[in-house]
């Protein structure tokens, strides 16, 4: 049995490493495209409507899919004007946390369904 559960414990480490790997990897090459939702609204013509409020992932603990305070000044293609965009650097650290979080989140609930099951399973006759 304690080999079956080291061999357990294996798999999860070597797909964490895996999952950590491509976050910071390969998550920095992300398409900077706009998603669907966004692209409907660009192409429906309802774009303007959504950024007249303040958007609610600037509040966000990693908004937009970069940790805050890693930009790099560029120009902005369609109005010229000179903004700040998150460096490669913040985009992968962005995947490493987010990756991390979902890990634990996951890792803590399997412990308290385990905890539940095995309590249930010494008050059953």
């Amino acid at each position: 049995m304690e080999a079956r559960k080291k061999g357990i414990y294996v798999f999860i480490l070597a797909g964490l490493l895996v999952s950590v790997a491509l976050a910071l990897l390969v998550s920095p090459w992300a398409s900077s495209a706009p998603d669907g939702l966004e692209k409907v609204a660009e192409d429906k013509g309802f774009i303007e409507k959504a950024e007249e409020t303040d958007p609610a992932w600037e509040s966000a603990p990693i908004p937009d899919y970069a940790v805050p305070g890693l930009t790099r000044e560029a120009v902005d293609e369609e109005t010229g004007e000179v903004v700040k965009e998150p460096t490669k650097l913040a985009t992968a650290l962005a995947g490493f946390i987010g990756t991390v979080a979902i890990f634990l989140i996951t890792w803590g609930l399997a412990l308290v369904l385990k905890k539940k099951t095995s309590e249930k399973a010494e008050t059953t006759p």
